[in-house]
């Protein structure tokens, strides 16, 4: 049968706006004329900071003193689970080498960067968890310097809890900025921090814009727009928990969209009906961001059968991917295209975005059909090498003196031509 939406989305979520883009490459062009001076007008101007923008090691034993110890715990909890899981992803990507014939090897070699910038928002939320995200998976690959940067929650600076999470996770330098500015003081190295040789973590649409024209300067993780998720659901999933976790998502921003497929008309009835109930109960703040996104980003689909809601779902290819469904195993055995797929209710989004350990940096907008999340492997080179005897070398320098000369590159014949008539002169 047809598609059917019991919901439509009004607005979709779109590329940042020529305004923006100008503005803040206005800010980025600023920055590199004017250094740490300008970088100081913007935290005064844009953060409300006119504190010292290094944190100190002084300021950052002091802000572990502000954490109760049971958060310490938690965030302890989270540190670990993400660490392991960046730990084995590292395990499974390994140097390796292969004589191709005798006497000619080639092979490839996992080299960490040198720098890495890792952004921790901190406007709406104090954002712990991508303090971990970032730091710690970068930690774990073996970059040699890491530095972070975060707006002041109020007067008083970053958060403590946010300033114990960085140390803990191991970054080398803390600043104190926000938006643009915080972003262009690690790509171009200022107040003591390396330049960057790779900018990560996610932000706001100024962030994202900074990290995009950047982007061939340094390394960037992603280009990344407003957080999204998909729920599938069928008859067996537990409507209260769907609508739950789309508010969850919801919540997030005002353009986060949020998606509903399932073949079960009844369920999507009573989700559509709950969600708004749920999203009344929200603190201020969390109510108005969910409200329009819901309002403004949300679908509900019904569709005919469960190959038809993995198609839709694979179309969509969301950043966040909860299935809610009889026969997880066929679900991850058909699903292609998602940032992170939770199978089964037993877990959530909510469990990727702070503890569960997989990293919460993820694809939006559709491009998980091309790429994957922030992982050890955003902070390591993959090269090649190779090596060869005169014997092993000799076919490879045939090949390549006949495929140059097709091509008319002469020059790159003679250069294998020349290795033929060192080791076998009278051949």
């Amino acid at each position: 049968m047809a598609l059917t939406y019991l919901k439509k989305a009004s607005h979709t979520a779109e590329e940042n706006s020529a305004e923006v883009t100008d503005l803040v490459a206005g800010l980025l062009a600023d920055i590199d004329r004017g250094g740490e001076e300008k970088v100081r007008q913007l935290a005064a101007q844009l953060d409300r900071w006119e504190g010292d923008i290094v944190v100190s090691k002084g300021a950052m034993d002091a802000a572990a003193q502000q954490v109760p110890e049971e958060l310490k715990e938690k965030i302890a909890f989270a540190h670990a689970n993400v660490r392991r899981f960046a730990e084995a992803q590292l395990a499974a990507s390994q140097d390796c080498s292969i004589e191709l014939h005798p006497g000619f090897t080639v092979g490839q070699k996992l080299i960490p960067i040198s720098s890495a910038g890792c952004y921790v928002p901190g406007g709406r939320y104090s954002h712990l968890a991508s303090a971990i995200m970032t730091i710690t998976t970068a930690k774990v690959a073996g970059v040699s310097h890491i530095s972070a940067v975060s707006p002041p929650r109020d007067a008083n600076g970053i958060a403590p809890s946010v300033l114990y999470t960085m140390q803990l996770c191991g970054a080398d330098h803390v600043l104190t900025l926000g938006g643009v500015q915080g972003i262009a003081a690690m790509a171009n190295g200022l107040f003591g921090t390396h330049k960057a040789d790779i900018l990560v973590g996610p932000g706001n649409q100024y962030v994202a814009e900074a990290k995009r024209l950047l982007f061939g300067k340094v390394g960037i993780d992603m280009f990344a727009g407003p957080t999204d998720s998909l729920v599938i659901a069928d008859a067996s999933a537990d409507p209260e928990l769907v609508a739950l976790d789309l508010v969850g998502q919801a919540e997030h921003g005002y353009n986060s969209p949020v998606w509903l497929i399932t073949d079960h008309k009844p369920l999507a009835q009573t989700v559509l009906a709950r969600v708004p109930e749920l999203i009344a109960t929200l603190p201020d703040l969390n109510r108005a961001n969910a409200e329009a996104a819901w309002r403004d980003y949300a679908e509900v689909i019904l569709c005919a059968d469960r190959t038809e809601m993995a198609r839709v779902s694979d179309s969509y290819a969301p950043e966040h991917l909860q299935v809610q469904a009889a026969d997880l195993d066929w679900w991850l055995e058909h699903l292609t295209a998602y940032g992170s797929l939770f199978l089964g209710e037993e877990t959530t989004v909510a469990f990727g975005d702070k503890a569960a350990g997989p990293n919460h940096v993820l694809p939006t907008n559709g491009a998980a059909r091309y790429t994957g999340g922030l992982s050890v492997h955003k902070f390591t080179k993959t090269v090649t090498w190779q090596r060869a005897t005169p014997e092993g070398m000799r076919s490879v320098a045939e090949a390549t003196a006949e495929i140059s000369r097709v091509e008319g590159m002469e020059g790159h014949a003679r250069s294998a031509d020349a290795r033929l008539a060192k080791y076998f002169p009278t051949k």
